[in-house]
């Protein structure tokens, strides 16, 4: 059976210079069980109800702006699964969060650039599922037990967001992987309640963890963390570190 990860996706420019995420996806991808699907909730497709990517050959989007041009040349054409969808639509309904699915949606660079690492062939079919991230981390939570079951059936469930995501604060000058004690003391908050499967804490992280305003001044970023811990058991640190001194790049599992 597969386990659920979240994936930290750190800039656009991961696909490029993969630093030291690249080698622990590609770690991770080799210990798995090749997945016979994929699916995603990505930080970058916010909506105001479910929504679940059903075309049968995505395009590539490169939603962002100011990057070098091979960066926009990099594509990745993984297919789509129309049929995973409507089994997707159907759990979600059966559980009462609704959903509907999106025929146009393209791929949006949480899911590609970390997939281009993890699967670089682009052979495995992928559907993503929106984050409605003013609902908060509740219904992630509901929304990763309600697509649990397709673990059972080799479909892997990635949460792909950041651990620690203010962009305003980023040290762009940095070169190494030392991290503002602010966005450490965070995320190792963070880690201990998961560690502790802590679910009232992490559900109110934003009262309850240090600085959790000034590492997620909007928290769709942190929200799939919630999907993959809804969707999977024991909690596993499968790779930690930062870039840019306040990005945290930390993957985790949930099998």
């Amino acid at each position: 059976m597969q386990p659920s990860l979240f994936i930290s996706h750190g800039s656009p420019m991961l696909a490029l210079q993969p630093g030291a995420s690249g080698p622990a996806l590609t770690r991770l991808a080799a210990a798995l069980q090749r997945p016979a699907a994929i699916v995603v909730v990505s930080a970058h497709w916010e909506s105001e109800a479910l929504r679940v990517m059903s075309n049968a050959q995505p395009q590539t989007w490169h939603d962002f702006g100011g990057f070098p041009a091979e960066l926009y040349q990099v594509q990745y054409p993984a297919p789509g699964s129309p049929q995973l969808a409507e089994d997707i639509v159907q759990r979600l309904q059966a559980a009462g969060l609704g959903g509907q699915t999106d025929d146009h949606r393209p791929f949006d660079h949480g899911s590609w650039v970390p997939l281009s690492l993890l699967y670089p062939q682009a052979d495995i079919p992928v559907v993503q599922v929106s984050l409605p991230s003013h609902q908060g981390p509740a219904l992630q939570l509901q929304v990763g037990q309600a697509l649990a079951g397709l673990r059972e059936r080799n479909v892997l469930l990635i949460g792909s967001g950041s651990i620690t995501h203010n962009l305003g604060e980023l040290d762009w000058r940095s070169s190494g992987d030392e991290a503002a004690p602010w966005a450490l003391e965070f995320r190792d908050w963070m880690v201990d309640k998961l560690q502790r499967d802590d679910l009232p804490a992490l559900l109110d992280y934003r009262r309850q963890a240090p600085h959790a305003q000034r590492n997620h001044p909007s928290d769709e970023h942190l929200l799939p963390l919630f999907f993959a811990r809804g969707a999977g058991g024991t909690f596993a640190i499968e790779h930690q570190g930062f870039t840019l001194g306040a990005l945290g790049m930390d993957i985790y599992s949930f099998a």
